[in-house]
């Protein structure tokens, strides 16, 4: 069974992944719904956190029904980091991550994120800070090297079990392939099978479906496996997984009409917690992967995309709904 500080899991557990502008509260309450074991808030800058920007604040709201959640930081200036576990302290979060996985030009290219891996120094000095200011676990999540000419995470994760972090997410890519390419899972499961280190590790990667889940748990032996993109217009991919995992059976996709039934949820719950049309402008990421798929649908989704109040979606979904009972 894993363990992470005092929280402990169900056998082969199915976590969300922190994902910026994505794993807001309205969709970790969809992701809970469907049964995440555990799920991250987006990412938060150091920065942010300390200047007291408002939008770095907001992510640190975490409501009792979707716990356990993790709130991930990231920064490049040691101090910074520091200051803010001592704010994350004061949340309701149960883990704290650093973010050493992110690989876009304006995190990595300035050394935070997935840039960290080309500075072993300053990441050990970081996670040294972090880990002894914090009162709650520490987690990271990372990749497996800046590029495939510099592998270097075996070495990073036996660094980051010594400075004392107590579980470690590995997306099978390196930096330089973005999310390009397939995920490649060999050097998790050799990390994992490599007895010096003692660490949970999570896996994460091209988990889209409850099959191939099952394979890279029996084939890498991780202990839990972490969900993201996969997620996006599919939080119900949680309860497939965790189905296929117990019975070995896939379940049927949801139907149109439910997909109707969780979009309008979604919805709601974002206008719940965002202020203003931001609920209904960042909902349409969403809204294109709920319905994808359906044929004969571009003028539909176009609509669905475009409009502007709860009334005009409400009105769509219905249309849509009534379409395909």
């Amino acid at each position: 069974m894993l363990k992470i500080g005092n929280i402990e899991f169900e056998e082969k557990p199915v976590f969300l992944a922190p994902m910026e502008d994505i794993t807001d509260p309205s969709f970790r309450y969809m992701c809970k719904k469907f049964g995440a074991d555990l799920m991250y808030t987006e990412f938060i800058s150091s920065d942010g956190l300390i200047r007291d920007a408002k939008k770095s604040v907001q992510k640190l709201n975490i409501y009792e029904y979707e716990k356990p959640v993790g709130i991930q930081i990231y920064g490049h200036i040691p101090e910074a980091m520091e200051e803010a576990a001592k704010i994350v302290n004061g949340s309701q979060a149960d883990l704290l991550d650093i973010n050493f996985g992110c690989p876009v030009k304006k995190i990595a290219g300035r050394g935070a994120g997935a840039g960290m891996m080309q500075n072993l120094q300053l990441m050990q000095k970081i996670t040294e800070k972090v880990v002894k200011i914090s009162k709650l676990p520490v987690t990271a999540k990372t990749r497996l090297g800046w590029d495939s000419e510099n592998l270097n995470v075996e070495e990073i994760t036996l660094m980051l079990q010594d400075c004392g972090i107590q579980a470690l997410t590995i997306h099978g890519r390196t930096r330089s392939q973005m999310y390009k390419g397939e995920a490649d899972w060999t050097l998790i499961g050799k990390i994992k099978n490599n007895p010096q280190i003692k660490i949970p590790i999570i896996g994460n990667g091209d988990i889209t479906s409850g099959k191939i889940a099952f394979e890279n748990f029996n084939k890498y032996n991780v202990d839990a496996i972490m969900i993201g993109r996969a997620a996006i217009g599919k939080p119900w991919i949680f309860k497939e997984i965790k189905h296929f995992l117990k019975t070995g059976e896939e379940l049927p996709p949801p139907s149109v009409l439910e997909r109707v039934q969780f979009a309008n949820e979604h919805l709601k719950k974002s206008i719940e917690y965002k202020e203003g049309q931001r609920a209904i402008y960042e909902m349409r990421r969403h809204f294109n992967l709920y319905f994808k798929s359906i044929p004969n649908f571009k003028e539909t989704r176009l609509k669905l995309l475009t409009a502007q109040t709860y009334e005009e979606i409400y009105n769509i979904l219905n249309y849509i709904g009534k379409i395909f009972q």
